[in-house]
């Protein structure tokens, strides 16, 4: 339940996504090159080529003379790249054999040819690892990003190589409105990049409007075997208003039925009717006059008239064995689609009124009342009268539509909020809306359908709580701790314009932060499941999809590494070879195993 540190959402990187910018070629023509470095004597790229364009791609050797790209490569191959629906065409060129440390790609195109990218995969041992230095993303402040040379591999071909050395580091910033920047960073030991010359750069940029940044760190130099690299890291940054303020040094707790304490800290707000994600720590005293941590508090919060007021019970003070003076510590006040902190106090005096728990602690037994609070006569937050009946949820994911085969499962429902993108919060509140209709209701779920229940679960009341049977919440493909895509799609949709957007919570830093607020006794209840290619020939690339295997860890599905579709604290029910995440990809999508629908269907709860 602490907050994120911004280094276990660090981004391993070892391609670089360059900016394709034409310039005037002459007669008419446009054209734009660079220089390939060729780190291993292979070569692979993918070049994102606006629709209704026909760019002419030509390799260029050492001596300058221009040869067909896809006359010489071992492999073209027409994919895409991305998640779902929110996909991008692309053009990938394989090269096996190549001599020379450098060839330089050129594109041409005729006049009024639109600009566009390549990705490019360097050696697997050279990897940049790019994390924020700080995650105050408020309106006013200086995002800063850093960034490291580390080398992947240990075995005996590598093992003593040192990673290299960055020569040059820059940051390029989409803004909000679109408009491009660019900004250096350093190795000087003023830039939070540790001590001059150790190889950690660092820089930062002006957040000057809310809304997203795209931030990309572009790092060139030699590896540890003195070839030439450029990698880039891909960040999409939210930044949000400072709409709270915490206007007091002190909080007072108010009591209220039975066992409940309402803990109001005075705040002004400055957006009516927002809520927020609020987490803290309650701490007393013990009976030697020591300080004594209590219990974690908080969850989704509306202020009211300059208050915002926290549900508490008061046995967990019994619990402890803590007396007076209290305090509220670590408060942390949250956007509720980003979880970007927006107010922050690390100490607040806590006035308590006198407690009426006799129970002694050995007898108290911790229940839902004291870990969730006391359940709503309604939990679908707009409805005056409960449903009826049990159901089976199935949810689909970011960018999707209704995948599951529901002759597959019994008593169950579609959710369906086709080709959206919201945020886990979002996503949540329409599936409690949507599983009103019954009285209780389990999900399976598919990619970030996963977050969003387990989002519904901790922190608003639903169907979910009323449901019985073995298995609560399931997953299948739910990238728990982020996928790497998200902040590379961000990058190509700031310019070809994704249909469904930008979605920050996918990326490593906002799912980290998600996670942050979700408690262990939630995680519990998710049953999750990951997927990946079909295992062929140790010599051959193993892939789900030509274009995302570029950017992804082994193994992997096409969207989501096997490591970050891990939950902390959930269930694992195991991992499978031979599905892909989706429909489209090498091998069969992963929600129509219908073996596993099965199990998933017999064991839900309803």
């Amino acid at each position: 339940m602490r907050a994120a540190s911004p280094i276990d959402a660090t981004i391993h990187s070892r391609s670089a996504l360059l900016p394709v910018h034409f310039g005037n070629a002459g007669a008419g023509a446009l054209s734009w090159q660079s220089t390939l470095p060729v780190e291993n004597g292979k070569l692979r790229f993918l070049v994102f080529e606006p629709a209704d364009t026909n760019w002419q791609v030509d390799l260029l050797n050492g001596a300058g003379r221009a040869v067909p790209a896809a006359s010489s490569a071992s492999r073209v191959i027409a994919s895409d790249f991305g998640i779902e629906h929110a996909r991008v065409p692309a053009t990938r060129y394989d090269y096996d054999n190549l001599r020379g440390d450098n060839w330089t790609l050129r594109l041409n195109g005729a006049a009024g040819t639109k600009d566009g990218f390549v990705l490019i995969e360097g050696d697997a041992a050279t990897e940049l690892a790019s994390w924020q230095t700080h995650t105050r993303q408020l309106v006013g402040q200086r995002v800063g990003l850093t960034a490291l040379l580390t080398t992947s591999l240990d075995d005996d071909v590598h093992v003593g190589r040192t990673a290299g050395r960055i020569n040059q580091a820059t940051i390029r910033v989409t803004a909000p409105d679109k408009s491009v920047a660019i900004h250096p960073m350093f190795d000087d030991g003023r830039h939070d990049d540790g001590i001059a010359g150790d190889g950690l750069f660092g820089g930062d940029f002006p957040a000057t409007a809310a809304g997203d940044y795209v931030a990309q760190v572009e790092a060139r130099g030699v590896n540890g075997r003195g070839k030439a690299f450029v990698r880039t890291a891909e960040h999409l940054l939210p930044v949000v208003a400072a709409s709270l303020e915490i206007s007091a040094s002190r909080a007072l707790a108010v009591a209220g039925d039975t066992d409940r304490l309402s803990i109001r800290v005075p705040v002004d707000a400055r957006a009516p009717g927002q809520h927020y994600r609020a987490i803290g720590e309650i701490w007393g005293t013990s009976a030697s006059g020591k300080p004594v941590a209590v219990a974690w508090l908080g969850g989704m919060v509306t202020p009211d008239s300059g208050t915002l007021a926290l549900g508490f019970d008061e046995r967990w003070i019994a619990l402890a064995g803590a007396k007076a003076p209290f305090e509220l510590r670590n408060l942390r006040i949250e956007d509720p689609d980003h979880f970007i902190t927006v107010a922050t106090a690390p100490r607040l005096a806590l006035e308590m009124p006198a407690l009426r728990t006799t129970v002694a602690a050995p007898a108290i037994v911790v229940d839902e009342r004291m870990t969730m609070g006391p359940r709503p006569a309604s939990t679908d937050g707009s409805h005056s009268v409960a449903g009826v009946g049990q159901r089976l949820l199935l949810v689909h994911g970011y960018c999707s539509g209704g995948v599951w085969p529901t002759s597959q499962f019994s008593t169950a429902s579609t959710f369906l909020d086709a080709n959206q993108n919201r945020s886990n919060d979002q996503f949540a509140i329409r599936i409690r809306d949507f599983g009103a209709t019954w009285n209780s209701f389990g999900t399976v779920s598919h990619s970030q359908g996963g977050m969003a229940s387990l989002h519904l679960y901790t922190y608003y009341w639903s169907g979910l709580d009323n449901a019985t049977g073995s298995r609560l919440m399931q997953s299948v493909g739910t990238p728990y701790k982020g996928t790497n895509l998200s902040g590379i799609l961000a990058t190509l949709g700031s310019w070809f314009g994704i249909a469904c957007g930008s979605n920050s919570n996918l990326t490593y830093s906002g799912a980290s932060s998600w996670l942050a607020g979700i408690p262990t006794s939630a995680r519990a209840k998710v049953n999750f499941y990951t997927t990946s290619f079909t295992l062929t020939n140790w010599w051959t690339n193993d892939y789900c999809q030509f274009a995302t295997d570029l950017v992804l860890s082994d193994p992997e599905d096409g969207t989501t590494e096997q490591a970050n579709g891990q939950l902390s604290g959930g269930v694992n029910r195991g991992h499978v070879t031979g599905q892909c995440h989706t429909s489209g990809m090498r091998d069969p999508a992963q929600y129509l195993n219908a073996s596993r629908n099965a199990t998933m269907n017999s064991n839900a709860a309803r």
